[in-house]
């Protein structure tokens, strides 16, 4: 998702952007190492190649993180097609040191109207820094439950199959609801899942429990036990 700058030169995030006002931090940015128009044909490769920039970044700025989203599932050995940008999951706190580590290290900064991501981007690839998965605060014990996996040649933790299903349960909703997307994840990483923990998270969620009924029904999940209390 693209945001117009309308008052913010290219390259630089307003004070209000980021909490701790990391802009005292940051004198100036960069120009992304690699212009749109240079990007290879394959789009996949340039979204890891940029992953793979900002997670090495990441990495050695010592804050904890995760990869979250559509590379993450590629990541656990999901087939998707990689055509949007790369997301990577922080806490609030730690974003004045993030934003300075990615600025130190050549990558462009720019301001979202949203207050709980920024943005960035890395070789013509988006990069999107959340805070929050779909209005739920990235926690420490998240962070900690991540998976150590490659992606393409670099190491970086991974949010943990059930996180990251979680956070597409929770984001499911009446104006957003797209089971066909989802499908495929919920498939390849069904043994590694607690089908459990998500059904009692979203027994009063009507989406996201029309989709485990769903599984259910396709035989991607064993059928919820019924309690017979009572009878």
């Amino acid at each position: 998702m693209n945001h117009p700058q309308d008052t913010a030169p290219p390259g630089t995030l307003p004070r209000a952007s980021v909490p701790g006002g990391a802009l005292d931090a940051v004198a100036a940015v960069q120009p992304a190492a690699t212009a749109p128009d240079e990007l290879p044909q394959d789009h996949t490769q340039a979204i890891l190649e940029a992953t793979k920039q900002v997670g090495a970044l990441l990495k050695a700025s010592g804050y904890p993180f995760a990869l979250v989203g559509s590379v993450a599932a590629y990541a656990h050995g999901v087939t998707v097609r990689l055509q949007h940008d790369s997301d990577f999951c922080l806490r609030r706190q730690d974003a004045e040191g993030v934003v300075r580590t990615l600025v130190e290290g050549g990558i462009q900064v720019v301001s979202p109207p949203e207050d709980w991501l920024v943005k960035a981007r890395a070789g013509g690839e988006q990069i999107d820094l959340i805070f929050e998965l779909a209005h739920r605060p990235v926690t420490k014990e998240m962070l900690d439950r991540a998976e150590i996996l490659p992606v393409d040649s670099v190491h970086m933790p991974v949010l943990a199959p059930s996180d990251l299903l979680e956070s597409r349960l929770t984001a499911l909703s009446e104006h957003h609801c797209d089971f066909g997307a989802l499908l495929p994840i919920a498939r390849a990483l069904r043994e590694r899942v607690d089908w459990d923990r998500l059904r009692r998270e979203h027994s009063s969620s009507p989406m996201p429990d029309a989709f485990l009924y769903l599984l259910e029904r396709l035989d991607v999940i064993p059928p919820r036990e019924v309690s017979h209390e009572g009878t």
